[in-house]
């Protein structure tokens, strides 16, 4: 079986779940799901990439920012949410998952899970981040460096 570890920043839509599932054709395939929400501390860098991008809608959305939810065993962050969906998609879709919020560190905890599962690849499936790809302080750049496994970088398609 072929183990990818998939580091998301929003729930994957059916057009992420087909690509990364189909990827290596009719092998067998598991995923270890890193959900990074985007916090606080980057929203200046959201805000220059939405306007680079033109999507201006999408920068006053990023403002009003998200609330949580409660359900039976207490509040529901939407970073549990998303990581819940996209768990459900992939098994949906026939292939193996189990994932995770990333609260801190986010390379240092994907060498770790990499290292741990003997993950055959990364996958990094985000929106395009351009001041962070310009400087390479992006996941895949940075991650290219530390993990010693193939490092694919893909864009998120939109709903």
């Amino acid at each position: 079986m072929f183990t990818s570890v998939l580091m998301i920043e929003k729930p994957l839509v059916p057009a992420d779940v087909e690509l990364v599932t189909t990827l290596h054709g009719e092998e067998p395939v598991s995923f270890v799901v890193l959900m990074q929400p985007r916090g606080d501390q980057d929203r200046l860098l959201r805000a220059l990439d939405d306007v680079a991008l033109g999507e201006l809608d999408e920068a006053v959305r990023e403002a009003a920012g998200e609330e949580e939810t409660t359900a039976e065993d207490g509040p529901v962050s939407p970073a549990e949410r998303s990581l819940e969906h996209s768990l459900e998609a992939l098994r949906a879709a026939g292939a193996d998952a189990v994932g995770q919020i990333v609260r801190n560190h986010p390379i240092d905890l994907l060498t770790s899970v990499v290292r741990e599962t003997r993950a055959d690849e990364v996958i990094v499936l985000t929106a395009p981040h351009l001041v962070e790809e310009f400087f390479h302080r992006d996941w895949a750049s940075r991650a290219r460096h530390r993990v010693g496994v193939p490092v694919l970088k893909l864009f998120a398609h939109n709903d």
